[in-house]
């Protein structure tokens, strides 16, 4: 990875984290990238040097009106070439996910263009999160931790930090929690730190951290 790919990682990693809602701090970013906490410093120094971050007097890293746009560029990139994956070449959600990263730095502009109009457009990726530029929106969901329980609900997506876990990814798409998929909460153990959902007809243990980063919406049966 040279330079330049490395700092659109750390790019890619403040958006992702800042519209998930989290105030992005060096050790938090450091957690998510799965670097040492000196090297993030040193990383964010570079980016307000080039404009990309904005040079404040907080703690939190904040991206630059410069810094959004390139960002969106990456995972725009990203998202279409894990749609890409996924949709044509048959590549499961954790594959999908690596090879997408290998090669969202080497898409032109113009090769975006023709692969987006390619794919009818879409709006989101595989899990369900908006495309950059694409029209799409974040629609209203809630963390499936916060569901009432029991209950029937409908997956809207799965938050961009847990792609970052291949083993979740594919725990997720082995067992259906894809969005548009129909589940049933059917009890929660504080004790184990799970729920229980129903799900093409087995039961499945989920750990509160990882429900915690599915978001659904209720379904209405009245």
């Amino acid at each position: 990875m040279n330079k330049k790919q490395g700092m659109d990682k750390y790019l890619e990693a403040i958006y992702i984290l800042h519209t998930e809602g989290q105030n992005v701090i060096g050790s938090k970013l450091a957690d998510y990238l799965g670097v040492a906490r000196p090297t993030v410093s040193q990383t964010v120094q570079r980016l307000i040097a080039l404009g990309y971050v904005a040079d404040t007097d907080t703690r939190e890293i904040i991206l630059s009106d410069a810094g959004v746009q390139r960002a969106e560029t990456i995972i725009r990139r990203h998202r279409l070439l894990e749609r890409w994956l996924t949709d044509v070449l048959g590549f499961d959600w954790a594959e999908a996910h690596e090879e997408a990263s290998r090669l969202e730095s080497a898409l032109s502009e113009r090769v975006e263009k023709r692969l987006a109009q390619a794919l009818g457009n879409p709006t989101t990726c595989p899990h369900g999160n908006v495309i950059p530029g694409s029209g799409g929106f974040v629609a209203n969901a809630t963390p499936l931790s916060q569901m009432p329980i029991p209950a029937t609900v409908k997956i809207n997506r799965i938050f961009e930090h847990a792609e970052e876990d291949m083993d979740i990814l594919r725990f997720l798409e082995g067992n259906g929690f894809v969005p548009g998929a129909e589940i049933g909460l059917i009890s929660s153990s504080p004790s184990e730190h799970t729920i229980t959902a129903f799900i093409n007809g087995a039961s499945v243990l989920i750990p509160i951290e990882l429900a915690e980063r599915i978001l659904a919406v209720e379904v209405d049966r009245k």
